[in-house]
């Protein structure tokens, strides 16, 4: 609901009928008044600039602009302002631009040189939109999303580009480079990455705390957005919804502490909140009493601009100046937050001349332009991943386009958009991409959807279709044309069903109450309101939910409308299958030399941004008809479109080839093609591992990866298909790696490389990937971490050298024992191969560093450092509500520390604690397992209340020895700070 808020008045924006900020100019020079300003003069520094426009604002002018809509202030000659395009594979919701694949597409390319380029197509198309709105459409751009892939049920999987931190930081920081720009001054737009950070679940996002580990933070989720941020290409980060370790990230200290010490000059990082997401303070989290300790929090926190109340800034402002009142919030904060915002909008050129600004020539003539429609074309080709290719040794694809090729499934005809999609100027469907290729008469084609019809049980009478283009009321009215009363069924997941009317080609939707053939295709927030579930009633009788209301259909007066509460009050109706779509697709196939079914998913329904997955399955009819056009045609190759992996039964066994595709965009069908026969090898790969069924996955709400074993770094379950997975329709030959014989040290890097030789009868891409693996650490490690990769194109019998080179400070780690990173010395499995489960060569390297030296916990010592602990009976939470980590321990709960040097034989303990529950709780210090030798226990009370800590010191006895393992248990529930001994 609240991202439709924002979502409309782009949309208005684009139409050129909303918020076109009236009139008010955004380029500040128009007024002239300020000409002489110092602030105007380019050639003094950036931040002295900013400085003297920050000097000449009121309190009340500087609050106006920490909103996301900002108002003009003319006496200054500052325009209006709005932060946040969305422009994720294409500018969104702004009326037509180019389409390119979803983000995971991008990713599955394993091309940064590529998703640059789409980036810079990107940029200049909001620039174009700009221009064409007179500055309504803002050039602070809500994209890339770089969040991990870490679980294939999270809602916005196609969001992102990958579950490794490597290949996302590669394609987010060309992505942002192409937004951006190549000049060293100015901005072609300004990226904001999103979003920051843990954040990974759709249900219940606003108040999931995500545990996070300090090691697994740094060295993986924080990863993700590290190197674009320090490509000082992005201007600064979304802050995510959810809470991390018992915070919520809108006032997580981490804004300032890790992203503005990524940037080159945090001075010029505005971060922003998520839609909606300051009022969750005092609403969904009850995090704080009032507006204005929260807005202030924030602010504290290194957040810049708030999204909140569309552009109705009054609830931000008033919160904000009653906190500078009350003295929640200082001058000198304020001023150091707008700083931040106005630094952006000096970096895009808004107080100079436009003969200054490289950008500011670009108008909406680039919006559509060939050459992006053509690289839109270059990039669907790229990001197909060729998953399986065979038939006795000879393999179902390419297709050869002097056959009959039979097109058949419920994605052969149509191209979807995406939440944060763009409108594509046109849509080349898969089925048209075909046709054009091998000529209508040879392409034989079925939907794969049940023509149906809906008879009223009690009135004996048909449901009927309005009959105008634009479609009209549902009902039971006589009319003796079939069309009107047949509907195409498509399901999309195991309750959801999609309605399209045969009168006008529409779905059909809802209007108020009642039913309407009024829909061009399924949209909207949440649940959208095109799906329907058929639910059993006895005998053939189905009653019809209404997917989005969640109530059932009646009848009233003739027409059909719902509300009705319950199955007793619904209209129950028989579905009659007039044309069964398996049939008429085994039709088509039998009739064809190969066949292509076309199955997946629709990127509105089923997952979503709001809605997790709960399997991974294709749809059951969807399921059915892939397996009947498998077992019929043996040369089949299935194509899945979907924006995250799936699973496909006895299907995936027996089908000669399958191709995966993400929603691809305007140029799916002509990509498509090109893959299928053969025009382009396939040469994407995958991004992120395909498990063989949700029973390999854990709770999705569990973020620590290394115990839940997610992702190919630690997982050890054989999944479906591997990180990194992809095929050719030609083979690679990989020689001898050659590695360097001496270490690598400090401030050098490793040349590692490798002879690849197309062995094939045709052109095709191949990518190499290195990965390495720690022998000997203090700490456990990853099993295989990927350290380089390089998409190469060869013609036949041709060979290159690739060359990785991996510098010296990528094999740190977080070392919690000094909460700092460390590179260790130790050798490294090398491998290279085609996949992370394919590898070609294997060595050696060696890697100098130091020996971590034990700890003595003879400072306080964060319990969250602990080194391992009793995962699900132990919480992560945070220690105030503007910084610091405990571990919220339960009875019998354990934390340990390894190696610990008790040889200054500690005589006590002292644990900092809270514990706002009554009555007594018990920590024992252990040595050697939680049941081992007590050195010591304490009991402790209540201290009244969770941020309220106390020392608690006891005497240890035998506390001797060196290379020591701690165990700190509690009997009872404790907050646990530190621990130090003495």
């Amino acid at each position: 609901m609240v991202d439709t808020t924002r979502r409309d008045v782009l949309l208005g924006l684009g139409a050129g009928t909303g918020l076109v900020l009236a009139g008010d100019a955004v380029r500040a020079q128009s007024d002239e008044s300020t000409s002489d300003e110092p602030y105007r003069d380019a050639d003094r520094p950036m931040d002295d600039r900013v400085a003297k426009l920050v000097g000449r604002l009121t309190t009340e002018e500087k609050i106006s602009l920490l909103h996301q809509y900002q108002p003009p202030i003319r006496r200054v000659g500052l325009g209006a302002f709005r932060t946040g395009t969305e422009a994720l594979h294409g500018v969104s919701w702004l009326e037509e631009a180019t389409v390119f694949p979803q983000a995971i597409g991008l990713g599955s390319t394993w091309d940064p040189d590529l998703v640059e380029r789409v980036g810079s197509a990107v940029g200049d198309e909001v620039r174009g939109k700009h221009d064409a709105t007179h500055g309504g459409v803002g050039l602070n751009v809500w994209s890339p999303t770089v969040d991990p892939l870490r679980d294939p049920r999270w809602g916005r999987n196609e969001e992102g580009y990958s579950e490794d931190p490597l290949l996302s930081g590669e394609a987010g920081t060309a992505y942002v480079r192409g937004l951006a720009g190549q000049d060293s001054e100015y901005l072609k737009t300004a990226p904001t990455l999103k979003h920051f950070i843990g954040y990974n679940n759709e249900t219940e996002r606003t108040t999931t705390n995500a545990e996070i580990p300090p090691r697994l933070l740094r060295d993986y989720y924080a990863e993700f957005f590290r190197r674009p941020m320090e490509s000082g290409d992005a201007v600064g980060v979304m802050a995510s919804y959810n809470l991390v370790n018992g915070r919520p990230m809108t006032v997580s200290p981490m804004l300032d502490e890790m992203v503005r010490e990524w940037a080159p000059d945090g001075s010029k990082v505005m971060n922003v909140s998520d839609a909606w997401a300051p009022v969750n303070l005092t609403g969904a989290q009850e995090y704080f009493e009032s507006d204005a300790v929260a807005r202030a929090a924030a602010v504290k926190a290194g957040l810049d601009s708030f999204t909140e109340y569309g552009s109705d800034s009054s609830t931000t402002t008033d919160a904000l100046a009653t906190a500078l009142e009350e003295g929640h919030l200082d001058e000198a904060e304020l001023d150091e937050a707008v700083g931040h915002v106005l630094s952006v909008r000096f970096r895009l050129g808004e107080f100079d001349p436009d003969s200054e600004v490289p950008y500011a020539d670009i108008t909406d003539d680039v919006i559509g332009r060939p050459e992006h429609r053509e690289l839109a074309r270059e990039a669907a080709r790229k990001q197909a991943v060729l998953l399986k290719n065979d038939d006795d040794g000879d393999g179902v694809l390419p297709l050869s386009s002097d056959e009959t090729v039979a097109v058949v499934g419920p994605l052969s005809e149509s191209v979807f958009e995406d939440w944060y999609s763009g409108t594509p100027p046109y849509r080349i469907t898969v089925q048209e991409g075909v046709r054009d290729r091998i000529g209508a008469e040879n392409l034989r084609s079925a939907k794969g959807a049940d023509t149906i019809a809906l008879r009223h049980a009690e009135s004996d009478r048909y449901v009927t279709a309005g009959v105008s283009a634009g479609g009209g009321g549902l009902g039971l009215n006589e009319n003796e044309a079939p069309s009107v009363q047949l509907f195409d069924a498509v399901q999309w997941d195991e309750r959801s069903w999609t309605l399209l009317a045969s009168a006008n080609q529409r779905y059909v939707t809802v209007d108020g109450d009642g039913l309407v053939n009024a829909a061009e295709a399924p949209a909207g927030w949440e649940t959208v309101a095109e799906t329907f579930e058929f639910v059993d009633v006895g005998g053939d009788a189905v009653a019809l939910r209404h997917r989005q209301s969640d109530t059932f259909v009646a009848v009233e007066e003739g027409s059909l409308v719902t509300g009705a509460e319950s199955e007793s009050d619904a209209a129950t109706f028989v579905r009659e299958v007039r044309e069964s779509g398996i049939d008429a697709a085994i039709e088509a196939v039998s009739e064809a030399d190969a066949a292509v079914v076309t199955v997946g998913t629709h990127p509105l329904i089923g997952g979503r941004e709001t809605k997790d997955r709960e399997d991974l399955g294709l749809a059951p009819r969807q399921q059915e008809l892939l397996e009947r056009v498998v077992d019929e045609h043996p040369r089949t190759a299935v194509l899945l479109q979907t924006s995250y992996p799936v699973t496909m039964g006895g299907a995936q066994a027996d089908a000669g080839a399958v191709l995966w595709s993400s929603h691809a965009g305007q140029e799916t069908g002509r990509a498509l093609s090109d893959v299928l026969f053969g025009s382009t090898a396939p040469g994407g790969r995958l991004p992120q591992t395909w498990p063989k069924s949700v029973e390999q996955l854990p709770d999705i709400t569990n973020y620590n990866i290394a115990e839940t074993g997610a992702t190919y770094r630690y997982g050890d379950d054989d999944p479906l298909y591997a990180f990194g997975h992809g095929l050719s329709y030609s083979t690679f030959e990989y020689g001898d790696l050659q590695i360097p014989n001496s270490a690598l040290t400090s401030g050098d890097a490793a040349t590692i490389s490798v002879e690849v030789t197309n062995a094939g009868s045709r052109a095709a891409d191949e990518v190499a990937q290195l990965y390495t693996c720690q022998q000997r650490s203090r700490t456990d490690q990853p099993r295989r971490v990927l350290r380089g990769f390089e998409r190469v194109r060869l013609d036949a019998g041709e060979s290159t050298t690739v060359e990785f080179e991996v510098d010296h400070d990528e094999f740190a780690f977080w070392d919690v024992t000094r909460n700092e990173r460390v590179v260790e010395r130790s050798r490294h499995r090398v491998f290279v191969g085609s996949a992370s489960d394919d590898i070609r060569a294997r060595g050696t390297l060696r890697v100098d560093g130091e020996e971590i030296p034990p700890r003595t916990l003879s400072e306080p010592t964060r319990a969250v450092d602990a080194d391992d602990w009793t995962w699900s009976e132990i919480d992560l939470l945070d220690r105030s509500k503007s910084e610091g980590t405990v571990v919220g321990m339960t009875a019998d709960s354990w934390v340990s520390f390894a190696d610990v040097d008790l040889r200054e034989k500690p005589t006590e303990a002292t644990v900092s604690f809270a514990r706002p529950e009554s009555g007594t709780a018990t920590v024992e210090l252990r040595r050697g397992s939680p049941s081992g030798t007590v050195l010591g226990r304490t009991d402790v009370e209540s201290t009244g209340g969770e941020y309220a800590y106390e020392d608690a010191t006891f005497s240890l006895e035998k506390a001797t020895g060196k290379n020591r393992e701690l165990y700190l248990v509690a009997r009872g529930a404790v907050r646990v700070h530190t621990l130090r001994l003495g």
